[in-house]
């Protein structure tokens, strides 16, 4: 049985359903209607609608609903925690580090600094002095937010927070691998008293992400694979409407001679096979220093023999998210064997549990024509190579079609900072992996293929608004100098002031 399948509507009429199942049970969790297309630009009339008046609440009266909103997660953290963790199979730590604590610190961040964040701001003119600038930041209006399935309730807030704190109103498509986690965004908000309209979710497949698209909307946040996030980047294009692509990695580890080799390994295995590798900003490719790679290999494996997996209690790894992408991962490491590539440990289906589980996986004498080091695998898997060297491993690092994340492991932060630098990577981490999501303050996305546009801090939350730029005059002029009539005097006038301006050091200097 698949996790997401067809099912017929019980009455023999109305829109198609799909039945939903659990990845480490098989047991069935619940039905959601494929909401028409017809539907789907009512819903987005319905928050065009609510807008004016949730925008004229200001940025205190809709920080009160994120407050609101945050204190409902902390008190029924369980019980959104037993959804999430139902439907993605991972464990409740897990679920409590991955979505409940970066879901109350969106929610407390954003009430708290969007209105200085988003302030009107005076900008000094170096040229028209006579002029003076303020930019203000408008919202667009209605966002629509397609959410995936490997983080469904912090990747549907996140983006939620910021474009109700900028003044928009929202309609979020979740994923249809895993829709009663991001519906529980809906439940949050509901509860905390939102207005009717400003937050809705239409449930669905790739066709309800169309029609969303379609319906009129002012932007799209978009989270998901390369594949899909260039339909979403064209149909946005022909819309001419903007879209931000937060889409996949094949983040690079460069773990130096002078490393803290401990550290490292330890940082290797989680970042690799956190949510069973499931995240964006998994690590899946270590280049490491070959003075200390064998050491460094030795202690990956014994950390990754000790990974526990399991479906309830305390355990470490579950179960691959959507079978699809368990077939990636068996591809990838079948192709790696074929190859030439050697497991270490792991390397196959965890038949004891059933399910969709993997073991965790090391491989050794990969090679750059191997899947696993050229796609994303986003599974259990971490493959090692061997360096000789700094720039051996920038190199290779770089040689690929991804730039979402990056890791540099080193003792020496001058090295590691010099490291970073020429990477090709929307971030890098030093001597840490994942984190950059949840470092609200910086902006995240990826370079090449790995998306379009930054999400968070105050890029993310300006990427909700329209920036306007509005120029007054100083002074009170009758007139400018320019308008017409043009004469000859004037244009000589203005070729002077060029000349002196940028054809004199002094000039130069003052503009």
């Amino acid at each position: 049985m698949a996790i997401v399948e067809p099912v017929t509507p019980q009455n023999g009429s109305g829109p198609p359903r799909l039945r939903i199942s659990s990845p480490a049970t098989r047991e069935t969790i619940g039905d959601i209607a494929i909401t028409p297309a017809a539907e789907v630009r009512a819903t987005v009339a319905r928050a065009r609608a609510a807008q004016p008046a949730w925008n004229a609440l200001g940025f205190d009266g809709r920080a009160k609903f994120m407050y609101k909103a945050l204190k409902l997660l902390l008190a029924k953290q369980e019980a959104f925690m037993d959804v999430i963790v139902r439907e993605t199979g991972r464990s409740r730590v897990e679920t409590i580090m991955m979505e409940m604590f970066p879901a109350c610190d969106s929610l407390s961040y954003y009430a708290k600094r969007a209105k200085e964040l988003l302030a009107d701001k005076k900008v000094p003119m170096h040229l028209l002095r006579t002029k003076k600038l303020l930019m203000t930041y408008r919202p667009l209006g209605v966002i629509g937010i397609i959410t995936p399935w490997n983080g469904p309730f912090i990747l549907a807030l996140n983006p939620a927070v910021q474009a109700l704190m900028a003044g928009n109103c929202v309609v979020i498509k979740p994923s249809e691998v895993t829709p009663f986690s991001s519906r529980l965004v809906a439940t949050l908000f509901e509860e905390a008293g939102l207005p009717r309209h400003v937050l809705q979710v239409v449930e669905g497949d790739g066709s309800t992400g169309a029609a969303l698209i379609e319906s009129g909307v002012d932007k799209i946040s978009f989270t998901g694979s390369v594949r899909t996030g260039r339909k979403v980047g064209e149909a946005c294009g022909r819309a001419l409407i903007p879209c931000t692509l937060e889409l996949g990695g094949k983040d690079p580890m460069i773990v130096c001679a002078d490393a803290d080799l401990g550290r490292a390994s330890s940082g290797a295995v989680f970042g690799a096979f956190m949510n069973n590798g499931q995240f964006c900003c998994s690590t899946e490719r270590v280049y490491v220093a070959g003075e200390v790679a064998d050491a460094f290999t030795h202690m990956v494996v014994d950390k990754v023999k000790k990974l526990r997996p399991g479906t309830s209690g305390d355990f470490d790894v579950g179960p691959m998210i959507w079978p699809a992408q368990l077939d990636i991962v068996e591809r990838h490491l079948a192709d790696a064997v074929a190859k030439g590539a050697t497991v270490l440990t792991g390397g196959k289906r965890n038949a004891a549990l059933g399910g969709l589980f993997y073991e965790p996986t090391v491989l050794t004498n990969v090679t750059p024509d191997m899947a696993v080091m050229s796609e994303e695998t986003f599974g259990p898997i971490i493959p090692i190579v061997r360096v000789g060297s700094d720039d051996e491993a920038i190199r290779m690092a770089n040689d690929s079609t991804y730039g979402l994340s990056a890791s540099v492991w080193s003792r020496d932060d001058a090295r590691a900072t010099a490291i970073a630098k020429r990477l090709d990577s929307g971030s890098v981490v030093i001597n840490d992996c994942g984190i950059t999501y949840g470092a609200v303050e910086a902006p995240f996305g990826g370079r090449k293929q790995s998306g379009v546009g930054q999400v968070n801090g105050e890029t993310g939350l300006r990427g909700y608004c329209y920036a306007t730029p509005i120029i007054s005059d100083r002074f009170g002029m009758k007139e400018e100098q320019v308008w017409y009539p043009y004469t000859a005097d004037k244009g000589k006038l203005l070729q002077k002031i060029m000349k002196w301006m940028w054809g004199t050091p002094l000039g130069r200097l003052l503009s």
